[in-house]
């Protein structure tokens, strides 16, 4: 007579182990369940509640924002008054400016890194340029400050030239330091775009007959142009939403400004209102920039 003996049932962590390893996506989506469940209650869950209040009516004699009590004053104030037209368009002018400066600065520096500069060369720019990145945001912005500030850096640069310094209340402040901050988030998709060239093909352009400008207009560039709006992506939409450099060096209030200012001070319906103006923005642009092939180069 022999005793037959049955194995122990695995244990619960095992079995669920077990049915979730053929299933890949399902542990994908498990994985990042968390992450993104927070992502969606943090950051998704208070801009809703940020443009929702955009249509909340304010106690004109307390002040207090009513929630829940619907009105669009708030929108009708924005196109009512005159300054808000000005200082968005004053904000959307810059964003263009920075893009093209930085666009004009970035492609030949990084057309260098791409095809000409040797590995070693090549490495020590790419460090060069990411090191600015290293440094705090605030910190770059109080030195361009003090460069620029009357009896700094600037002014005794271009004294001996009888040139005056541009102070704290001009607006090119505002573009230059601005260009500069940018200026590394443009270089590095274009430099990414022009790497992946592959170089028969400006081999095969010139064996054809093309003159150098020729293959840069006609094989170059619109092979890149991909990763030059990727780039812009970023120097467009950090200008548009950056409001500390315009109040610290140029001393004008961009689309930011008034956002800050008005939820400081209580007026939480105007602040949303004009919020989604540059959320508008970026969301065309975005359309945009994947219709050009913009997120293939990120």
């Amino acid at each position: 007579m022999t005793d037959s003996t049955s194995e122990p049932r695995p244990a619960l962590g095992r079995r669920i182990a077990t049915w979730l390893y053929p299933r890949r996506r399902l542990q994908v989506g498990l994985l990042l369940a968390g992450p993104l469940g927070w992502l969606v209650i943090a950051y998704f869950g208070a801009l809703f509640i940020l443009l929702l209040s955009a249509f909340w009516e304010k106690d004109s004699f307390t002040g207090n924002v009513e929630p829940f009590t619907w009105t669009l004053d708030a929108f009708q104030q924005l196109f009512s008054t005159e300054v808000y037209r000005v200082i968005a368009i004053r904000t959307i002018g810059m964003a263009v400016l920075v893009t093209l400066t930085d666009a004009l600065l970035a492609f030949p520096i990084a057309y260098y890194m791409a095809r000409i500069a040797s590995p070693r060369k090549r490495g020590m720019l790419v460090v060069a340029v990411l090191m600015p990145l290293w440094a705090a945001y605030l910190v770059k912005v109080y030195a361009w400050r003090i460069v620029l500030q009357g009896n700094g850096p600037l002014e005794w640069l271009l004294e001996p030239f009888g040139i005056p310094a541009p102070g704290l209340d001009e607006l090119s402040n505002a573009w230059l330091v601005l260009s500069y901050l940018w200026l590394p988030y443009m270089i590095l998709p274009i430099y990414a775009g022009l790497e992946r060239i592959p170089t028969s093909l400006l081999e095969a352009s010139g064996d054809l007959g093309a003159r150098p400008f020729t293959t840069f207009r006609r094989v170059v560039l619109p092979l890149v142009f991909p990763a030059l709006v990727a780039g812009s992506i970023f120097t467009f939409s950090l200008t548009l939403g950056d409001y500390i450099t315009p109040d610290l060096v140029a001393d004008a209030k961009f689309i930011g400004n008034v956002i800050y200012d008005n939820s400081s001070l209580g007026n939480l319906p105007l602040a949303a209102a004009y919020s989604i103006l540059p959320i508008v923005i970026m969301t065309i642009y975005l359309l945009i920039a994947r219709r050009l092939g913009a997120f293939d180069s990120l």
